[in-house]
């Protein structure tokens, strides 16, 4: 469009004439000056949102009201009374106030005074917006500061290996507050309080421009933008910084929860800076206006690379920003009291131990403020400190918390959910504390309904820590410390591997096979057997998914030798594989008995076993079933918010979809590193097998070792098993997202490269 027709434009539709200058930036705006010298901004949109521009004009004039101070570009309506004029190739027009004033990110070192204004206007920035949310308002784009994970993709772009490991962590850093913005105070925002559109006069804040990104977000975002551009112009970021959340608090207090993700945001938003600039740079390098921040907003993200999160938090919070965990002597201090008060049993993981003090969603935090991506804990399944499982049982441990002679509501309201999961021949149902338990009483069972005392179990299998189930379990008696052979009353049968095993596979002949060697077991022992405990998936054995048809034909077996069949789902239960909300449904299969326990009250103490009324009726012999706190109201309540959780946010559907992603990543990088051998799992239950020959399979056991520690010393937590210590398990929360998993894969690569040099 000329110059000569919008001219022509303005003076017929606005009445307006005079000279017309294009000012600097990514739009398309002019400087319209007339005659008598009175200025406007005039704004040409192509593909406008006409809501859109309508929430922003009124953003803007409410601001102006609210704040008479601030130079704010109100909309000057055209000769209809309108402040949206549609010209005739389609473009939209509006005239706005021109507001003048100096860019702050051209007014020089700001003052401690400018800093603490900035603050200030922002806060009541807060107060006057805040409640202009409307259908429009709830809108994204490439800027929304929640979103920013959506160019977490684009660090592959960064050719610099220092500065692609530094975005690596900025994103990892910003991803990790993520879970908690949802909660924070929201509102309507400007969205864009940049080094542009602040303008000053002295040690004034006397306009803020441009409402074209503005949102509904947490209110504590505009803070944030605005920090991450006051921090690029400042020779100490930080103290900036804090003199700008100073000026803020005392107009507009900050929650902890605020402080908490506000530096996490900061460093967000100069991530996503530098990233849309490496994407713009494949489209047009040469672009006028496309990177005025990338050398800045680079040096500031280089430079606070080597602060800690949680002196980054301190510093920022000023009074309000003391430490997020009690102080304490220094980690060697805190290993040398541990060392003296508490068995060496209770190992502790990593070369470098982790003094983590809070977590959230798929996040440890250790005492640095550091996120820590926990990818093998499979206890906390719908995610570290999730809101509605906390407030679950904040609000029964108000109210009640007592043990199972008493009668309430909440034991048989758990039950009959829990059981609305399971086939309908699953009637009973038993709580308990602990997977331990659990497997404890699945015995009791097995024993009571046959008269029988023998058990037979899987080689490789872990089912629990008591005497009788260490005696159960090849993964401890084989293990070191254990006593290498069995129990008389305890029989052993080949782990159904399709990788190593001698029936290899994952078809349906390779399941029989296996399933036919419990069989053999069966005969070859003089002593019949009571039951069956069986991993659903093998977890401890390695990350082993057994073959299709093997827990039938087990089963079958099992069954025609007496015994009773029991499924224990203590570690992958509860929706993980995604295809079904048990794993043993997979196989086709109904046990007689299922063992549930580590996620089914994400990290709070509780377990089940469910069976058939039958089997229950068997135990029933006169002597009281009875754990103090086995069912109790509060169990029961946070038992319930879990179930809600995992069907309420889909979950089931998010571990096949992101299991099958990350899996399909897994085996990508095998074709380019022999040093994985398989690549196995299901949903979010996974296993990455190393080895140093793919013919003989000899183990990678120290390299698997080394592995994770180096992923350790990137923020992410993964941990080995298997018969030799050479498989990476990666059972994360189901909160695991596409970024994190896309993140793990980038360094996964990254580290092979660097072992296999």
């Amino acid at each position: 469009m000329t110059t000569d027709f919008l001219s022509d434009w303005l003076a017929r539709e606005h009445g307006l004439t005079g000279e017309l200058v294009r000012l600097p930036g990514e739009n398309e705006n002019y400087l319209v000056t007339s005659a008598a010298g009175e200025r406007v901004v005039a704004k040409l949109q192509r593909d406008a949102d006409i809501a859109q521009l309508d929430i922003e004009g009124r953003a803007a004039a409410l601001l102006a009201a609210a704040v008479p101070a601030l130079g704010v570009p109100v909309a000057v309506p055209n000769r209809d009374g309108e402040s949206v004029s549609r010209l005739p190739d389609g473009a939209v027009l509006r005239l706005l106030e021109f507001v003048p004033g100096t860019p702050w990110g051209e007014a020089g070192e700001a003052s401690v005074a400018r800093c603490r204004e900035l603050g200030r206007v922002l806060a009541c920035m807060a107060r006057a917006l805040g409640s202009l949310c409307e259908p429009a308002a709830r809108r994204s784009h490439a800027w929304d500061l929640t979103a920013a994970e959506q160019h977490r993709d684009l660090v592959r772009l960064i050719e610099d290996d220092s500065r692609r490991a530094v975005l690596e962590r900025a994103f990892h850093l910003f991803a990790s507050c993520r879970p908690m913005l949802d909660e924070l105070p929201r509102g309507f925002i400007h969205g864009d309080a940049n080094d542009e559109n602040v303008l000053v006069e002295g040690d004034r804040i006397v306009g803020i421009l441009d409402f074209g990104d503005s949102l509904e977000n947490p209110l504590v975002c505009d803070l944030a933008i605005a920090l991450s551009y006051v921090m690029q112009h400042a020779s100490d970021p930080l103290e900036s910084a804090a003199h700008v959340v100073a000026g803020y608090c005392a107009e507009r207090p900050m929650s902890a929860a605020e402080l908490d993700v506000l530096y996490p945001l900061v460093i967000g938003r100069l991530a996503v800076t530098v990233t849309m600039c490496a994407a713009r740079r494949a489209v047009d390098r040469d672009h006028a206006t496309w990177f005025v921040s990338e050398r800045t907003a680079w040096q500031t993200l280089m430079a606070l690379a080597a602060v800690d999160p949680e002196a980054a938090r301190v510093a920022l919070g000023g009074d309000s920003g003391q430490p997020t965990f009690a102080p304490s002597a220094d980690l060697d201090a805190l290993l040398e009291r541990r060392r003296r008060t508490i068995n060496p049993s209770l190992s502790i993981a990593y070369r470098e131990p982790i003094r983590v003090v809070r977590g959230r969603g798929q996040f440890l935090f250790d005492d640095r403020g550091r996120p820590l991506l926990d990818l093998f804990n499979n206890v906390w399944l719908v995610g570290l400190c999730h809101p509605r499982v906390v407030a679950a049982g904040q609000r029964q441990m108000a109210r009640l918390n007592t043990n199972t002679r008493y009668v309430y509501d909440g034991l048989t309201d758990y039950a009959e959910r829990l059981l609305a999961t399971l086939p309908p021949e699953l009637d009973t149902c038993f709580l308990l504390n602990s997977g331990t338990e659990a497997n404890e009483l699945a015995v009791r069972l097995a024993r009571a309904h046959t008269g029988r005392h023998d058990m037979l179990v899987v080689d490789g299998a872990y089912h629990g820590h008591s005497s009788t189930l260490i005696a159960m379990s090849p993964y401890k008696f084989m293990g070191r410390g254990g006593t290498g052979r069995p129990e008389p009353w305890v029989h052993v049968a080949p782990t159904p591997d399709g990788y190593r095993g001698p029936h290899k596979g994952q078809g349906v002949d390779a399941g029989h096979a296996y399933g036919d060697e419990v069989g053999r077991v069966l005969q070859a022992s003089e002593r019949p057997i009571a039951g069956f405990v069986c991993e659903s998936l093998f977890s401890c054995s390695g990350q082993i998914v057994p073959p299709d048809g093997y827990m039938a034909r087990a089963f079958e077996h099992v069954r025609s030798a007496g015994g009773v069949c029991i499924a224990d789902e203590v570690q992958v239960g509860f929706a993980r594989v995604g295809t079904h909300f048990w794993a043993f449904s997979r196989q086709d299969v109904v046990p007689d008995i299922v063992v549930m326990g580590k996620p089914i009250g994400n990290g709070h103490p509780m377990a089940a076993v469910v069976t058939r009324s039958e089997i229950a009726g068997s135990f029933a012999n006169g002597m009281e079933f009875f754990a103090t706190f086995a069912g109790n109201p509060v169990s029961c309540a946070i038992g319930l918010a879990v179930i809600d959780v995992i069907e309420q946010e889909g979950l089931q559907q998010h571990a096949l979809e992101l299991g099958a992603h990350f899996e399909h990543g897994l085996r990508d990088l095998m074709t380019r590193h022999a040093l994985i051998g398989d690549v196995r799992g299901v949903g979010l239950f996974l296993g990455v097998e190393l080895v140093r020959d793919r013919a003989t399979l000899e183990p990678a056991t120290a390299e698997a070792d080394d592995l994770a520690n180096r992923m350790r010393r990137h923020g992410v937590l993964l941990s080995t098993d298997g018969p030799f210590s050479n498989v990476l398990k990666i059972k994360p929360p189901m909160t695991l997202t596409r970024g994190d998993v896309d993140m793990v894969l980038r360094l996964l690569e990254r580290e092979l490269d660097e072992i296999r040099a």
